[in-house]
């Protein structure tokens, strides 16, 4: 398939008790998101270059931590985690043991307020103290929490589906900022789960990181008709410029059975969900999936051995998202996760892959994913992926 034009994917207009705070001040001043539009379908994808960049260093990676430090510094770093940081009794800033990474995608849109959006994709990133591999747990968008009150905003607290959190936390001036720092106390609450680390997708400048990689791979198991975009004289675009062409439309299609996607094409079936099987669980290892090829790719194609490939990465990476390490330099990260290459990613599955309804019609995690996550916070996952093989997903 040839590579279309950028100009035609444009959006269209339009629970444990937690530990004490964090014992060390966190940078950063409460954002209010930033005023450049942002895709309401991309966006809500955890697909961020933090993932693909913090798993594919690779033994290989060129350059020095100057040099990381150098392409990095356009990278926006806010306080996301706020009371959810590790404490100093779990290792604080200290990258020498495990790592864990929160992952959020935010639905903004262009007619919202800045601070009416909620988070749909959540995943935990886990990396073991050993470095040597990392685990990817997604957390449905519906399921039910209790999400604590928040002062900042005024949010008095209450039972709803665990991607209000952001909304609350982002409301009356919290801005993204806050909205990450409830999700993340909302969920250390539920998981027990305490993060060194935080990052929220901005769609506006994410293609641009799959587009410097190239097309991936991805193996669909089942073929899906594209809710969102249509061809329109060969080209994709979103269906309302479609429609707005007067023209004749085509459907997009993505096939069952591996093969090779350019980045609106992988981007767009990472976000369906209607016509699924399991719907938003199969949505959940799509993106999984996601994250594993762009990792792959960027481990096979040079990118991380050559100076030139890599800063446009980086680059394109600095306007894709939001980040927050905790107090540590970009370039440690990086180098700390120089073991683990998209090999190593083993993506898991939350409530065995299917629904796990309430009485309210929301879901509910399971037993057994509460104990997956009591695993991750005393790093002992691999140990229970052992004894729990059906956790894993197969895809490829």
């Amino acid at each position: 398939m040839p590579v279309h034009s950028p100009s035609l994917l444009e959006p269209p207009r339009a629970s444990a008790t937690p530990p004490p705070p964090k014992g060390k001040a966190r940078s950063g001043k409460a954002g209010k998101g930033r005023t450049r539009r942002k895709d309401p379908l991309w966006a809500r994808l955890t697909l961020i270059f933090g993932a693909v960049l913090m798993v594919t260093s690779g033994l290989a990676i060129v350059g020095s931590k100057a040099v990381i430090g150098q392409a990095t510094g356009n990278i926006a770093q806010r306080n996301l985690l706020g009371g959810a940081g590790k404490t100093l009794e779990e290792g604080g800033s200290d990258l020498k043991g495990p790592i864990d990474m929160l992952l959020l995608g935010v639905d903004a849109r262009e007619r919202w307020a800045a601070d009416d959006v909620r988070a749909d994709s959540i995943i935990v990133l886990h990396i073991p103290a050993t470095h040597d591999q990392a685990y990817l747990i997604s957390i449905p968008r519906d399921t039910e929490a209790r999400i604590p009150a928040f002062p900042k905003t005024g949010y008095q607290g209450g039972v709803e589906k665990i991607n209000a959190a952001f909304q609350a936390g982002a409301q009356n001036g919290g801005g993204w900022e806050g909205g990450a720092q409830l999700m993340a106390q909302t969920i250390k609450n539920m998981t027990g789960v305490s993060f060194d680390g935080a990052a929220i997708i901005n769609f506006g400048g994410f293609k641009n990181v799959i587009d410097a990689l190239g097309a991936v791979r991805i193996c669909p198991k089942q073929e899906v008709k594209s809710i969102h975009m249509s061809y329109v004289d060969g080209k994709p675009m979103w269906n309302a410029d479609a429609k707005k062409t007067g023209k004749a439309r085509t459907p997009v299609v993505h096939k069952k059975g591996c093969q090779e996607m350019e980045g609106w094409a992988a981007l767009d079936y990472s976000r369906q969900r209607y016509g699924m099987k399991n719907s938003d669980y199969d949505r959940q290892q799509n993106q999984q999936q996601l994250i594993k090829a762009m990792a792959k790719k960027a481990s096979q194609n040079g990118t991380l051995t050559n100076p030139i490939k890599l800063n446009e990465l980086i680059k394109a990476a600095g306007k894709a998202f939001i980040l927050d390490t905790g107090g540590v330099p970009v370039e440690d990260f990086v180098f700390t996760m120089r073991g683990v290459t998209g090999n190593e990613l083993i993506m898991l599955k939350t409530n065995g892959g299917t629904y796990n309804a309430t009485g309210s019609g929301r879901e509910a995690l399971s037993e057994q994913t509460l104990d997956m996550f009591h695993a991750v916070k005393q790093d002992k996952l691999a140990e229970f992926v052992f004894y729990n093989p059906e956790v894993i997903s197969n895809r490829k």
